[in-house]
């Protein structure tokens, strides 16, 4: 599932339509996708309106429009949006077009576990404003962090990273990418790390968030050799660091890897 900086990436791909208005909507109204909305509200206000601009939080992203026009996109696994030209004819798994006089925006996703959101209104809609705060921004405290672990104290660090409701944007290598930066075992937990440990947490989240988005955000490039990333994909993998072969077993729900060396159990 695409995390923080994929969403990030496919985000930018709609920035071509800043500033020129819908012409057209198409749509495959009958798809799950959709489930919540009222597309004859949607189809009727969207034409006309012109894109102001969008960002995205975590896994999460929201498309701004004149005419008080809200526009949500969650990739879900194979969800991903590009722009194509303005004549495009939509394939099976394209789901929804919206037509500008320079291009179409494209929203597709073959397995349909991703979500479109639609608000009208002059205010941002409860499900953007109520999810929890970027990981990269001032309201992401050390403080805050150590309340949400503690209410978690009991389940290994490694499935509580994965937690979307505080933990926003984080996924599987990135949650192995954090842990291995602070030297914390995935299976600890979380309840259990001393005031040290947590404040090396926050600080690998910080990093890896911000390095994520300014590497894998910008072309989809992979971050560099000195990372765990490139190394956990590996068969017989090694630490960057000290040459480890990495250990692996699902922890959390999700495989695993991390550096019995750095990361003592």
């Amino acid at each position: 599932m695409p995390e923080l900086a994929e969403v990030e990436f496919f985000r930018r791909r709609w920035d071509v339509g800043v500033g020129q208005k819908v012409v057209d909507v198409a749509l495959h109204a009958d798809k799950r996708i959709f489930r919540g909305n009222d597309l004859a509200t949607f189809q009727r206000v969207l034409p006309g309106a012109k894109l102001v601009g969008s960002e995205a939080r975590g896994k999460q992203m929201l498309f701004r429009f004149s005419h008080d026009v809200w526009l949500g996109v969650h990739l879900g696994m194979t969800g991903e949006l590009r722009h194509e030209p303005q004549e495009f004819s939509p394939g099976k798994h394209d789901h929804l077009v919206l037509r500008q006089s320079r291009q179409s925006l494209v929203f597709s996703d073959p397995r349909l576990f991703g979500r479109v959101l639609f608000h009208h209104g002059p205010h941002a809609p409860e499900w953007w404003s109520r999810l929890p705060p970027a990981l990269t921004s001032d309201e992401f405290t050390l403080d805050r962090m150590m309340a949400f672990l503690k209410r978690r104290s009991r389940s290994p660090l490694k499935g509580v990273l994965l937690q979307q409701e505080f933990f926003i944007g984080i996924g599987n290598w990135m949650a192995d990418e954090i842990l291995w930066r602070a030297k914390i075992h995935p299976r600890r937990a979380a309840g259990c790390l001393d005031g040290a440990e947590a404040r090396e947490v926050w600080k690998a989240i910080r990093f890896v968030c911000a390095g994520a988005l300014r590497i894998v955000s910008k072309d989809y490039s992979d971050p560099p050799p000195s990372w765990l990333f490139r190394h956990r994909w590996e068969k017989g993998g090694r630490c960057p660091k000290d040459g480890t072969e990495l250990g692996r077993e699902t922890i959390g729900g999700r495989t695993t890897a991390w550096c019995p060396q750095c990361q003592p159990e």
